[in-house]
C-alpha cells in the first residue's frame, strides 16, 4: 500500500432504503434545464439544446433529515427537487438501449443553488462552481435498488413547509434517464459510485431560515432538509 502524507479523506456515502449498508459516492453530475417548463421560466428554448452538465463535489452530499445552516455568500438560496440516479456499473459510450443496466438505484434529491451567485456567473460568463458546488448542497434521500422498483415513473413534487412549490411528471423530462446516461458517457467514462441529478421541474424558489423542504417522487422515500433558524 502506498504511504500517504496526510490521512485519506473519508468517502462520502448515501443511505440505502431498508439496509444498514451505504452507497459510496465518487462524483456528482447534475443535468441543467431538463424540464421544458423550467427551461422556459429562465428564458431558454428547450427544443434547441442538448443536455448540459455541471458537477458538485462528492462531499456536498447530505442525507434525508439533514438540518443545515443557511449557506454563506448568498441572499437567494433556491431549492431544486430532482430524481437522483446512482450508477452501479461504469462504462464509456454507453448506448441508450444498455444505459439502464448501469443503474444501481434511484432516490429523491434536492440540488441547492445560490441563485444570486449563479446569475452573477452567467452575467460574467464564469463557471457555476460557487453557485452549485458549495458545502451541503446535494440532498439525497435513501436509494432504492433499481432491481426492486424498475424504471421510476409518476409524479415528482417539492413542498416547502407543506406547501407544494414544484410538481411535474418524470415523463416530462426532455432527456430521460437512459438518454442522460448515454449522452454523459459519450464524453466522460462514468463509474460505479457516480450520482446523476437529472434536472428540476418549473417552480424553483427561495428558502429562508426555518423552512422545511421535502422532495417526493412516486415509489421512492422522500428527502427532507431543514434550513436552521
Amino acid at each position: 500500500m502506498t504511504d500517504l502524507v496526510i490521512p485519506a479523506p473519508p468517502t462520502p456515502t448515501v443511505a440505502v432504503a431498508g439496509d444498514a449498508a451505504r452507497f459510496p459516492v465518487r462524483r456528482i453530475f447534475c443535468v441543467g434545464r431538463n424540464y421544458a417548463a423550467h427551461a422556459r421560466e429562465f428564458g431558454n428554448d428547450p427544443d434547441r439544446e442538448p443536455p448540459f452538465f455541471f458537477t458538485k463535489p462528492a462531499d456536498a452530499v447530505i442525507d434525508d433529515g439533514a438540518a443545515i445552516p443557511y449557506p454563506p455568500q448568498t441572499q437567494d438560496l433556491h431549492f431544486e427537487g430532482e430524481l437522483v440516479v446512482a450508477i452501479g456499473k461504469g462504462g464509456f459510450e454507453i448506448s441508450e438501449a444498455d444505459a439502464l443496466s448501469h443503474v444501481w438505484g434511484y432516490a429523491a434529491g434536492n440540488d441547492l443553488t445560490r441563485r444570486d451567485l449563479q446569475n452573477q456567473a452567467k452575467d460574467m460568463r464564469r463557471p457555476w462552481d460557487f453557485a452549485k458546488g458549495f458545502d451541503r448542497s446535494a440532498l439525497c434521500g435513501p436509494l432504492v435498488r433499481a432491481s426492486e422498483m424498475g424504471r421510476p415513473s409518476g409524479a415528482i413534487r417539492l413542498t416547502v413547509n407543506g406547501e407544494t412549490r414544484q410538481e411535474a411528471q418524470l415523463a416530462d423530462m426532455i432527456w430521460d434517464v437512459a438518454g442522460v446516461i448515454a449522452f454523459l458517457s459519450a464524453s466522460i467514462a462514468i463509474s460505479a459510485g457516480d450520482l446523476i441529478y437529472t434536472g428540476t421541474p418549473a417552480g424553483v424558489g427561495a428558502l429562508v431560515p426555518g423552512d422545511v423542504c421535502t422532495t417526493e417522487i412516486e415509489g421512492l422515500p422522500s428527502a427532507t432538509l431543514t434550513i436552521r433558524a
